[in-house]
């Protein structure tokens, strides 16, 4: 015991001083080495879709080269490759020219061109560097707090004149910490930048030049309305190199950007989650503490002269158990469900472990997508079992349609929206080639294990419930107006959705707005709590419905727990309307034909969680009364 303490207590400080994530280990460069600058896409808020960097006629290298993305980097849009910036380890650069001409200091680019630039800088795109695999970022100041925004801006508008202007000298100002005497590693990458006319320029030897400084450089205004079809117009691009010391480890460089000076807001969505789920848990006491619990010792007192008449649930337990109609579709439903719950489970696991590093660029859409394969097997055994419960007798053609039906309905709607994206000439495009990769994944990876997890779930044999099935139904009484489907199913996702749509607004900012979010801690507890809501509300909802002697309950309570959907879309519709500046048809497309998918995944998963919690609590009930 003493020896497995010591070694426990030899791996805790280890950990302690140093916790490197496999292939993301800290590069260090001697004075002078040359630092690679590679250009990842173009992104706007108001454009959801990336383009290429190298879509806008930027100054190239001599030779391009493209970096292997990973299947993450593919989806996201990353086409990485080089730049003709060349960084030398701490050694400053006042002023550089780039792609200078044997008689030009500049490009001169054709109206074309002209248009293309105008058309993104009035869209706010930005580019999107990386420096030793280190976003870069911009320096915002706003009330005092110093904050990061990811990329910097390819030009601006000016608020005055309305005119376009194009930001054509970069300053980089690289962050660097002397590790040991002589090695350095870069802890952070900053951009400023600058509009300077080509009159401001003296250019020096070489790709040398200065900038005037006795009085502010004239920006450079691009408007393709006031040139002809022949008209050039010649650009100088310029850069500076800035290297200052920092004292921030290079464990740490990473806290610049993820910082939370919204901290406040996250605790304030953690207790309104946790009140919700207080008073969530109170009503559900109630009625399991007292009424249920109350009402099941009545029923089971035997009376020698006197046998309780049953009232209310119990009048129904020879047919709450009766099979409901599309059986095989509720299996699939309820199958896919436990297949993204266990991607979902796995994967926030490992984030909050710190196994998916935001260096890793796509290391959490490509785990997620391979753990979503993996998890086929528990579907299809969880998926095997219910329909053998529902007294299914074609289980080969079950299995297929739950490994069809929602890679399916990923596959089509992406592929349907990646003609449009292809149109617009898109790096978010997924490429053929990665659509078959993914295709065979799916044939060989999730199919096998879907079909074989549903061989064995149905051979494990049905749920015992012990209880028997009267031949012929009851008749379901006239329900009160607020036990109809419409009404239970719109109050049921009120309070889940309550209780999580704070940290909603910070996962659709990430998502459409290209911001940070690795807030894993919060986002697995809102997780827990909108389990634990789910899985309450649709309890009480079902309790209800059975004391009104109404034992269709397979699909309310499916449609209960997946209510919750229907606010997450509808907060898509007001987070598009009053966050987003959309102006473009493909891009609304894009933007409703994804946020119907992710609500269409949140329906399966929490109606999942309403469906087994409901199960579990009426073989709970019924188990607990005596029935002749």
């Amino acid at each position: 015991m003493r020896a497995l303490s010591l070694a426990f207590l030899a791996i805790s400080i280890a950990l302690a001083n140093g916790f490197y994530i496999p292939g993301v280990a800290p590069q260090e460069y001697v004075e002078g080495a040359l630092v690679d600058v590679k250009a990842v896409k173009l992104t706007s808020a108001r454009q959801p879709l990336p383009f290429e960097y190298y879509f806008l006629p930027f100054c190239k290298p001599e030779k391009l080269q493209r970096k292997a993305e990973n299947l993450g980097e593919v989806l996201r849009g990353d086409r990485i490759t080089n730049t003709p910036y060349e960084l030398h380890m701490n050694k400053n650069v006042s002023c550089t020219l780039l792609c200078k001409g044997a008689d030009t200091t500049g490009i001169k680019y054709k109206k074309s061109d002209i248009v293309r630039f105008h058309k993104f800088i009035k869209r706010e795109f930005r580019a999107n560097w990386l420096v030793d695999n280190l976003p870069s970022a911009t320096r915002v100041v706003l009330d005092d707090q110093v904050s990061y925004v990811s990329g910097f801006p390819i030009g601006f508008v000016d608020t005055t004149t309305a005119k376009v202007g194009l930001f054509n000298h970069i300053v980089l100002i690289i962050k660097i910490h002397e590790y040991q005497p002589g090695l350095f590693r870069i802890v952070g990458f900053e951009i400023r930048t600058a509009s300077v006319d080509k009159a401001a320029y003296t250019p020096g030897e070489g790709h040398a030049c200065q900038i005037a400084t006795e009085k502010r450089p004239d920006p450079v205004f691009i408007d393709p309305k006031s040139m002809g079809n022949d008209d050039t117009v010649e650009v100088v691009w310029s850069y500076g190199v800035r290297w200052e010391p920092s004292p921030i480890a290079w464990a740490s460089r990473w806290d610049t950007y993820l910082a939370m000076n919204d901290a406040e807001i996250h605790w304030f969505s953690i207790i309104n989650s946790v009140i919700t789920v207080l008073f969530l848990s109170g009503i559900t006491a109630i009625i399991i503490i007292r009424t249920l619990s109350r009402d099941i010792a009545r029923y089971n007192e035997e009376d020698e002269e006197d046998q309780v008449e049953p009232t209310g649930w119990k009048l129904v337990h020879g047919d709450v158990m009766r099979p409901p109609v599309h059986p095989t579709w509720l299996v699939t439903l309820v199958g896919t469900g436990v297949q993204l719950l266990s991607m979902l489970i796995v994967t926030l696991i490992v984030a909050c472990l710190g196994m998916l590093s935001p260096a890793s660029r796509g290391a959490l859409m490509t785990a997620a997508i391979f753990v979503f394969m993996f998890m086929g097997l528990i579907a299809g055994y969880f998926a095997g079992r219910l329909y053998r419960t529902l007294n299914g007798q074609t289980w080969k053609s079950a299995a297929i349609q739950l490994a069809v039906f929602f890679p399916a309905a990923i596959f089509g709607t992406g592929f349907l929206l990646n003609f449009f994206i292809w149109g617009q000439h898109s790096s978010g495009a997924v490429p053929f080639t990665t659509m078959l990769a993914l295709l065979f994944m799916w044939v060989g990876i999730s199919l096998p294990l879907v079909i074989g997890g549903f061989y064995f779930g149905y051979r494990k044999g049905a749920y015992d419930t012990s209880l028997k099935i009267n031949q012929i139904p009851r008749q379901v009484p006239p329900q009160q107006a607020y036990l109809e489907p419409p009404v239970s199913v719109a109050v049921a996702g009120i309070l889940p959705f309550g209780a999580v749509f704070i940290e909603l607004f910070f996962i659709l900012g990430a998502i459409w707005e290209n911001q940070f979010y690795y807030l894993f801690g919060f986002l697995f507890l809102v997780a827990l709590v909108l389990v634990i809501s789910c899985a309450e509300i649709t309890i009480v909802l079902i309790y209800l419905q059975l004391c009104a002697e109404n034992y269709h309950w397979w699909w309310r309570s499916f449609l209960l727990g997946g209510s919750c959907a229907i606010y997450v879309f509808l907060y898509s519709v007001f987070y598009y309307a009053t966050k987003l500046s959309i102006d473009d048809a493909v891009a609304t497309l894009l933007y409703f034909g994804y946020s119907l998918l992710m609500a269409l995944g949140v329906f399966l998963a929490t109606g999942t969680i309403g469906f087994y919690s409901a199960f579990i609590f009426i073989r709970k009930i019924y188990g607990s009364i005596k029935i002749d």
